[in-house]
């Protein structure tokens, strides 16, 4: 059970350091061999991920978790994005941990909100 807990933080904090630009937090939860994917991104290692998928500027004012299940090894999250446009979106990501960092991230695009 602390483990599931655990994880759920990791997962929480991630999406947090996303919105604060903190990649340094987000590089320590991440294994060496992080790959990233996407319908845009395969298996893309952690040195892409940083440069194709952190912003470089503020894109976001809010990341909301409307669903957080963990089950061993693995989570999924369901979340709307608000954009500072105004816009907003959902999607679901599949995270694979390996011991109590982040293997790997796949991501499937949801609808424009």
């Amino acid at each position: 059970m602390n483990d599931m807990r655990t994880k759920q933080q990791t997962v929480r904090d991630l999406y947090a350091a996303y919105l604060e630009d903190r990649k340094d937090i987000v590089g320590a939860m991440l294994t060496e061999d992080f790959t990233f994917s996407s319908p845009r991104d395969d298996h893309i290692d952690r040195a892409t991920y940083f440069e194709r998928c952190w912003p470089k500027e503020p894109f976001f004012r809010a990341i909301d978790i409307e669903f957080l299940a963990v089950d061993g090894d693995e989570a999924a999250v369901r979340y709307r994005a608000e954009k500072l446009d105004g816009g907003s979106f959902g999607n679901m990501e599949s995270l694979r941990f390996r011991g109590d960092r982040i293997a790997s991230v796949e991501v499937y695009f949801g609808r424009t909100l």
